[in-house]
């Protein structure tokens, strides 16, 4: 394995997915969410499908047998997608990022509630720090700060996280997928169903996009399938146990591209609260790491003669 290509590839994929928040929140809601769903999916078709024909074959990438995990997967992550995108129209871009930290955190609850996995106080400790941290980026939006612009953001504060919420639903579907399923057909399956649930939404009624709108739906759609395709190339190269804490780097690339195209300053708020999760979700990842060479360790140990 090539570590410090994977590294580049993982990292290359955290700015791909800022832009395409970016994009999503120049739009500032003046698109309506199932119409940038339906963009955002079926342009990033277009880069997915090509990956996968050159991967060799298309039929063999999607060939599947659990069409119904597929189905769970998307529904959950289809909601992680809807409250996404609806946080983005009511957050600066680092907030939203912030806040998306949540997910490893609510994984862990979820996978010792459904998936009865052994959760120690370490990581249950963890998981308080970090939600504490998701507490004091949506501190000055509290009920009690209340105003026009406050109560926005605490709009979408929730939204991200429901979102959080959602897409650890998704993360948990997606482990089961992982063990018998290709990384083409789980992408691929999403992105067709969050497709027909955007065009679903025509009859809600739909925006004739300006020039510019044009612009950010279609480079939403082209850099978030771009992003799923080095998120799985970087898989090829390093271990996701290596590759996960470069996950964060996001929020290095969303502070400079709110800041530089946005025009967006973080409050002291937000990246301290930003630090907290960051460092409870690294803290999970290593207490994880310990745990699987600790039950490596020990089935080596038992194995031998």
């Amino acid at each position: 394995m090539d570590s410090r290509k994977g590294i580049l590839l993982k990292i290359s994929a955290a700015l791909a997915l800022v832009l395409m928040g970016a994009c999503i929140s120049g739009l500032k809601g003046d698109i309506p969410i199932g119409q940038v769903i339906f963009f955002r999916s079926a342009i990033a078709l277009l880069p997915l499908c090509i990956w996968m024909i050159s991967q060799g074959g298309f039929r063999k990438e999607i060939a599947t047998n659990h069409i119904g995990g597929h189905l769970v997967r998307s529904f959950s992550g289809s909601g992680g997608m809807i409250f996404s995108y609806l946080a983005l129209t009511y957050l600066p871009l680092a907030d939203a990022t912030a806040i998306s930290y949540a997910t490893p955190l609510f994984t862990v609850m979820l996978a010792a509630l459904l998936l009865k996995e052994v959760v120690r106080i370490y990581r249950w400790t963890a998981v308080m720090v970090g939600l504490s941290g998701i507490l004091i980026i949506l501190s000055p939006h509290a009920p009690w700060h209340i105003s026009s612009e406050g109560g926005a953001a605490l709009i979408g504060g929730i939204f991200g996280l429901s979102a959080a919420f959602f897409s650890a639903v998704s993360m948990i579907q997606i482990r089961h997928l992982t063990q018998t399923e290709n990384t083409g057909a789980i992408i691929f399956y999403f992105t067709m169903f969050t497709t027909v649930i955007g065009l679903a939404s025509i009859g809600l009624g739909w925006e004739m996009p300006t020039a510019w709108q044009w612009t950010l739906l279609i480079g939403a759609g082209l850099v978030g399938g771009i992003a799923q395709i080095l998120v799985t190339l970087s898989l090829r190269y390093a271990e996701a146990s290596l590759l996960a804490p470069f996950d964060y780097t996001s929020m290095i690339w969303a502070l400079l591209i709110g800041y530089a195209l946005m025009d967006q300053v973080p409050a002291a708020s937000t990246l301290i609260g930003a630090a907290i999760v960051v460092a409870a979700g690294l803290f999970t990842l290593w207490r994880e790491q310990r745990i699987r060479r600790k039950r490596i360790a020990e089935q080596v140990m038992f194995a031998a003669p």
